[in-house]
């Protein structure tokens, strides 16, 4: 499925999300279940996951969740024509969007400070996929996670993927993601790694990545 770029496949009320369709069905569950009134993600791209977090959000508070709650998106480079599209969805409302590395002290200055006040936060990792940069964005952006809320760290996948699969890239087998995910998890017993959701899914980018905030 990756080397035929499956993930490319799918769209969300009219942009690509680039996900797997069970880890969008994963993140609906999540997102209902916590009923967040920030959701915090890293990599925009072309705005699909942005989108898709604003109308889980919309569909909550229409059923009674949290009616102010929206997505703040952060990327180092937002193309204008993404930007453009982005604006002008109906469910921009809900989304603010800060262009910048995410794990740059200013950039993470702001995220903070927008999710200063909020009661119950979620966050997803989907940006570079080093294991730098991904240890650097849990460090960053974990501890705003709402206790019972989750940090998903996406494309953990690539641990268990031939390093050929990724020739132009900077990350493979022992340096990406799931690195990253063992290296915080052991030092950071707040967050236990829920493989009830690995189990349920069985098909997944985020394998042992969807990582539950339990005190």
């Amino acid at each position: 499925s990756i080397a035929s770029r499956y993930s490319y496949n799918f769209s969300w009320l009219g942009r690509p999300i680039i996900q797997y369709p069970q880890d969008m069905v994963a993140m609906q569950e999540l997102i209902w279940s916590v009923q967040p009134d920030m959701i915090i993600e890293t990599g925009i791209a072309h705005g699909g996951s942005l989108i898709f977090s604003a109308s889980m959000l919309e569909l909550n508070a229409a059923c009674g969740g949290p009616q102010d709650a929206s997505v703040l998106g952060v990327d180092i480079d937002i193309r204008p024509h993404n930007r453009e599209a982005i604006e002008a969805h109906p469910l921009y409302r809900r989304i603010e969007m800060i262009q910048g590395s995410s794990v740059a002290p200013e950039v993470v200055g702001q995220v903070r400070a927008k999710a200063s006040g909020k009661k119950r936060i979620l966050v997803c990792l989907d940006s570079n996929h080093t294991h730098e940069h991904a240890l650097a964005e849990l460090q960053a952006y974990a501890p705003l996670v709402s206790v019972g809320s989750y940090c998903v760290v996406f494309d953990t996948v690539i641990e268990k993927l031939p390093r050929e699969m990724y020739p132009d890239r900077p990350w493979g087998p022992g340096n990406n993601p799931k690195t990253a995910v063992r290296e915080y998890v052991k030092a950071h017993t707040e967050f236990e790694i829920d493989k009830l959701i690995d189990n349920k899914l069985m098909i997944s980018v985020a394998p042992e990545g969807y990582l539950k905030r339990v005190r």
